[in-house]
């Protein structure tokens, strides 16, 4: 089963609730490399979704001391794809490593991502 890290609105309830259809079960743990900023949302469904018009994003830095912490969980496929539909085109799904040492999906900065 594929990890999805998320530091943002995927932790939400109502966001998971609205993108998956349930509760999604987790463990805390941290994207290593890596510094949050925040983003403007543009898009009004996904700003109805999180109640926010503006999410965290994160941006691969040099220094593999930085974290960003945030929640680990376990997702299917087909509910990796209802992410991907979720996320604005300011995010861009890569492959990352957590704290823990395990491989996870992550939205990053879309500008940002060939660097990851």
């Amino acid at each position: 089963m594929p990890l999805l890290f998320s530091y943002g609105t995927l932790q939400q309830e109502g966001v998971q609730l609205a993108t998956f259809g349930r509760l999604l079960a987790g463990n805390p743990d941290a994207l290593v490399g890596f510094a949050q900023s925040v983003g403007k949302i543009d898009d009004p469904e996904v700003v109805a979704t999180s109640g926010k018009t503006h999410h965290p994003i994160v941006r691969r830095r040099d220094n593999a001391e930085d974290r960003v912490q945030g929640t680990a969980f376990d997702v299917t496929d087909a509910e990796l794809g209802h992410a991907d539909a979720y996320e604005v085109d300011a995010y861009q799904r890569v492959l990352a490593a957590l704290a823990s040492g395990r491989q996870a999906w992550v939205y990053v900065d879309a500008q940002m991502a060939s660097v990851t």
